[in-house]
């Protein structure tokens, strides 16, 4: 390609002035993969606003392609983000993500909280944010830099810590930023470098509820490992008499709260407890174990929380919000309500806590979430702040140390999971070999499947909060039969739904035996590509030996390819699909994408200054192996034959153009005017080869736009997809129709409106059953039958065999992909006394299965700006109480099933008297092992 005389340079891009687009990418890519093989903390990230990263890599894809306007190459000088595909972009753009509280104390602008990496924002190393402000300047600058969570994980600390500081002469606020990988002794000199007073003469203090509750002595422990938050406050403490002793706090309380797991402390002050002078609180607690050192007996460290009064209202104590932790208090409010594990916990758990387990987190995790529950079953009203519960679960789990929103159910997935392995009772987990089934009852092969779990796993969790699948899985080819019985810890219920879509897909027939049709279906709003495929080839009457390719079309080329597992939503109305109908002998082989691009050919040989786009509608079709020019030109002659005009006049029926007098067709066409497909399969070269007037293109190299001609004799080169490019002139368009490829429907015609209907509630036996439903597996995890010795897409069916005492349900509303994300708010219609799943359990123990409801984790809203609140039960107080954060409020048991409901928890009860009828239980009668 020759470069125009603009100022473009095809250099290693250390000039400023503006490159080719495709340079601009492969600097990029560079930088980039550089990048990734050089991880290490310190390194430094910018963060650069998607909105502007994405027209700059729609600008470079466009440029990236074989085909562009080389004119379009003059127009750089736009001054704004364009949102037109290969325009190039203005100055970069990071105004959106910064919030108009402006410069906090002459750091850089403070980002707007509630941003998501990938949807608000990229990160790019340091070499690339150089390289793109070098070309495009614009700003500001955000830099971040990279830091270890754990041994062979980083980082990028995107939101540094936010501390206010109180400053106790005058009660008034700064506020501070550090990272929290900082030290106490960063933080005392940002402070007094901040106030222009000296390091000796001032003590810090976490302060929370305008009280003094821990001394912050100055050491290199981190803020991370002090457990300090997102806008915390802290207190500058300056006494008038100049009298300080900071080491007097900070022995006091190391002395006392040294934990043999980690130099740091244990949990902290009680929060609202009273605080004695010299720093160390009244209401602390210490555990009293050989791997833990402690100056106070076990006893009179637990004394005053295992007897929790009535009147104090334990459990009735709200979790402050820390910034974005809505859907962690949510969850923890469920969970310390639920009585099993209340009582274990205010008991003495330490003898549980395993600090060997590889798999948990020594102990930390346990520990961390005990003294939580036990601050909250002992603090009456009073709002607690899950700060150190929050450090530890950031540290052992860093997709939470952030201050983004989550999922309550991912969290409650890793804390229970976190738990049952700091709490682990099997100390050395012995190495078992899990039988073959061999066609023994199912009593005695689930037995045995779980005493082998069992011997493995053994905690709290799992005695009051695991039950049993049975799995089945059949062979469709040789009918063999695998079960298997596995542990479970919730239920994840889909939510079925009844609402339907309307959507209009172009089949193309790609062996040439008719011309393009759009066909329009009705399925599932909330289905798979499976069911769409499966409409599409009943409306056009597809054979048993043909399948359907699914595709979205863009800017004239294949996007991507639907598979059948991908979700519906992820599909919008205004989309292009289509969908090429190919032999089912053509899968697996190579895939030739035909793309045609208009070319206006000037008397000149050059091609210089002439613009080439891509227009039409792609085709597709599956090819040998061994291919050769000659084949490809045989395969387009086939795909394009329908299209001549001499066949324009043909009358349309299903799709297939009929016989007319003015069709080349021979006689080897049929009755019905369909193609014969012997005659579309012959080697004959004559019968679609011919003097095809095309000008055909191999592209070899997508990113570097190289093409090479095709000739008959040229050789391809096996791969997975070949592209070749298809020129179109004015004589291309006098000998064939090409209104038969453009203009394609959408998925649905915008501005059609259809009369809404109101939404019925489901039931949550629906939702059961639409679980426990025989479903094929999915081609992405097909199953190894060991008797046809390879894998096969197997129908699955799962049974409840073994039902936990406490029965998580998660409701499953939201559904996450590449492209989109969704929430359904259906109504679910829940049981909160006598849910009877009796009928489902298939293990033939005689028992009865009733279950009560006692919490729920609910969700308002939509996806990133949404909120969770909790639903729970006092059981000695036969109440409920909606648990918001802070503020908590009774709620009454009517008002508590609502479209928010994410996170259902039941409690199992049973007859405490042969003469109660089950069904007719009460709270007296709940379980409690």
């Amino acid at each position: 390609m020759t470069i125009p005389d603009s100022g473009f340079l095809m250099d290693d891009g250390a000039s400023c002035l503006p490159i080719p687009p495709e340079e601009e990418k492969r600097i990029v890519n560079e930088l980039m993969e550089k990048s990734e093989r050089n991880l290490k903390e310190g390194n430094v990230y910018y963060v650069v606003s998607s909105r502007w990263y994405g027209s700059w890599q729609r600008y470079t894809q466009s440029g990236q392609q074989y085909l562009y306007s080389e004119e379009s190459l003059d127009s750089q000088s736009s001054n704004q983000v364009s949102s037109n595909t290969g325009d190039r972009p203005g100055p970069i753009d990071n105004s959106d993500l910064v919030s108009n509280l402006g410069i906090i104390e002459g750091d850089d602008p403070e980002l707007h909280r509630n941003l998501e990496e990938g949807q608000n924002y990229i990160l790019v190393p340091q070499e690339v944010w150089e390289k793109l402000f070098c070309w495009y300047k614009g700003g500001p600058a955000l830099p971040r830099k990279m830091i270890m969570i754990n041994e062979n994980s980083y980082s990028v600390e995107v939101y540094l810590l936010c501390l206010k500081v109180v400053d106790s002469r005058d009660n008034s606020q700064s506020v501070i930023t550090l990272s929290k990988k900082a030290s106490v002794d960063d933080l005392y000199q940002k402070v007094c470098s901040l106030k222009g007073l000296e390091l000796e003469k001032v003590n810090i203090w976490d302060y929370f509820n305008k009280q003094k509750s821990v001394l912050l002595a100055r050491s290199n422990k981190t803020l991370e490992d002090e457990f300090l938050q997102m806008d915390q406050e802290v207190l500058l403490d300056v006494p008038d008499d100049g009298s300080f002793g900071p080491h007097l706090g900070a022995n006091c309380r190391n002395d006392l709260a040294l934990v043999a797991l980690e130099p740091s402390r244990l949990p902290r002050t009680i929060a609202g407890g009273p605080t004695m002078s010299n720093g160390c609180s009244a209401g602390q607690t210490f555990y009293k174990k050989s791997s833990f050192s402690s100056t106070s007996s076990k006893d009179d460290a637990y004394d005053s929380l295992s007897s929790i009064s009535k009147a104090d209202k334990g459990g009735l104590a709200g979790l402050q919000n820390l910034g974005n932790t809505c859907f962690m208090n949510s969850a923890i409010q469920c969970l310390v309500h639920t009585t099993p594990i209340v009582k274990y916990f205010l008991d003495d758990y330490t003898d549980d806590i395993n600090t060997q387990n590889p798999l948990g987190m020594r102990g930390e995790l346990a520990i961390a979430f005990g003294e939580l529950l036990r601050k909250l079953w002992s603090a009456g009203r009073t709002t607690i702040a899950p700060r150190a519960f929050k450090g530890k679960l950031g540290r052992f789990a860093p997709q939470f140390s952030g201050y983004n929103q989550h999922d309550s159910q991912e969290l409650l997935a890793f804390l229970l999971d976190g738990l049952h392995e700091d709490l682990n009772r099997v100390k050395q987990k012995p190495y078992i070999e899990m039988k073959d089934s061999d066609d023994r009852p199912d009593e005695e092969v689930a037995e045995e499947s779980w005493i082998y779990h069992k011997a493995r796993n053994d905690s709290i969790i799992v005695d009051v909060c695991q039950g049993q699948y049975k799995s089945t899985l059949v062979c469709p080819a040789c009918g063999k039969i695998s079960i298997t019985f596995d542990p479970f810890m919730y239920l994840t219920l889909p939510l079925p739904s009844n609402a339907t879509r309307t959507m209009t897909v172009t089949v193309f027939y790609c062996d040439g035996s008719g011309l393009p049709m759009p066909y329009t279906v009705t399925v599932p709003k909330h289905g798979s590509c499976k069911g769409l495929i499966q409409a599409l080839g009943a409306a056009c009457c597809l054979r048993p030996d043909e399948s359907l390719l699914l595709a979205e079309v863009y800017n004239n080329q294949i996007y991507r390819y639907l598979d059948n597992s991908m979700d519906l939503t992820n599909v919008k109305d205004e989309d292009y699909l289509v969908a090429y109908r190919l032999p089912n002998r053509g899968i697996g082989k190579t895939k030739l994408e035909v793309l045609h691009r208009w070319l206006e050919r000037g008397t000149s040989d050059s091609v210089k200054g002439h613009d080439r786009k891509l227009f039409l509608t792609p085709l597709v079709m599956h090819l040998g192996d061994s291919l050769t020019g000659a084949d490809i030109e045989k395969a387009i002659s086939r795909m394009m034959y329908p299209l001549k005009r001499t066949c324009s006049p043909c009358k349309i029926d299903n799709g297939f153009a009929s016989k007319t007098s003015d069709e080349p067709f021979d006689n080897s066409s049929d009755d019905s005017g369909l193609m014969n497909h012997e005659m579309l399969e012959t080697d004959d070269e004559d019968s679609f080869t011919g003097e095809l007037a095309f000008h055909l293109s191999l592209v070899e190299d997508t990113r570097a736009s190289v093409t090479k001609p095709i000739q008959k004799d040229t050789i391809i080169k096996p791969a997975l997809t070949v592209k070749v490019l298809l020129d179109w002139a004015e004589k291309e368009h006098q000998l064939y129709d090409s209104s038969y490829l453009k203009d394609l429907p959408e998925v649905h015609k915008s501005g059609f409106t259809v009369k809404k209907t109101k939404q019925e509630a489901i039931s949550l036996f629906s939702c059961l059953d639409a679980f426990l439903k025989e479903e094929p597996l999915g081609p992405d995890d097909m199953w190894y039958c060991p008797g046809c010795k390879e894998h096969k897409q197997a129908s699955k069916k799962l049974d409840l065999w073994k039902l936990p005492d406490i029965l998580v349900v998660h409701l499953k509303r939201f559904s996450y992909s590449r492209f989109l994300k969704n929430k359904l708010d259906t109504f679910v219609n829940f049981p909160i006394q006598n849910l009877d799943l009796t009928k489902y359990v298939k293990a033939s123990d005689g028992q009865k299965y009733m279950y009560e409801l006692y919490a729920i984790s609910n969700h308002y809203g939509g996806l990133g700006g949404g909120h969770y609140t909790a639903y729970a039960k006092l059981v000695d107080e036969n109440r409920w109480y909606h648990f918001d954060d802070s503020h908590v409020s009774p709620v009454s048991e009517t008002d508590i099933r609502t479209t928010a409901a994410y996170l259902l928890f039941y409690q199992r009860v049973k007859p405490v008297d042969p003469d109660v009828q089950v069904g007719q239980t009460s709270q007296s009668h709940i379980m409690s092992s």
